[in-house]
């Protein structure tokens, strides 16, 4: 078993102006994740090469999963396309299942996922991103969903 990928990925710094909201946006987040217990907050984006391919209206899925084992969500959040950017804030208090948690994770992979069919299971022309798997914690998480589902 390999050592765990570093759980914050850096996010260049933004002068104030329009994405001001979002860095407030984004400690609201990571609070809200402190105070449920373990969680993984961060930001989801979309590559700039798959935006065309996304409408408002599409569903959107933040889910985080355990890295290894089962591939149920431990916590998910859905919302539509037009939220992108999004911060997200995965708790334990959103538990698909009091008896698995993000907390109770070794290591969580989180995972977003643009649907035209707004269905919760992957299907193939949705668009998909990946984190690495992390700790339980972990904050400053982005997501870029850079992926075609085949």
């Amino acid at each position: 078993m390999g050592s765990l990928a570093p759980a914050v990925a850096a996010a260049p710094a933004t002068p104030a102006g329009p994405s001001a909201p979002a860095t407030v946006a984004e400690s609201k987040a990571t609070a809200l994740a402190g105070e449920a217990g373990a969680g993984i907050s961060g930001r989801v984006e979309i590559d700039a090469k798959l935006a065309a391919r996304v409408a408002p209206g599409d569903a959107l899925f933040i889910y985080a999963r355990n890295s290894e084992g089962s591939r149920m969500p431990l916590a998910i959040l859905k919302g539509t396309a037009s939220e992108l950017p999004r911060t997200f804030a995965l708790t334990d208090a959103m538990a698909m299942t009091p008896a698995q948690t993000i907390s109770m994770a070794k290591a969580v992979v989180v995972e977003a996922r643009v649907s035209k069919a707004g269905n919760a299971m992957a299907q193939p022309g949705d668009l998909r991103g990946t984190s690495a798997p992390m700790q339980p914690g972990a904050t400053n998480v982005r997501i870029v969903i850079d992926q075609v589902v085949p």
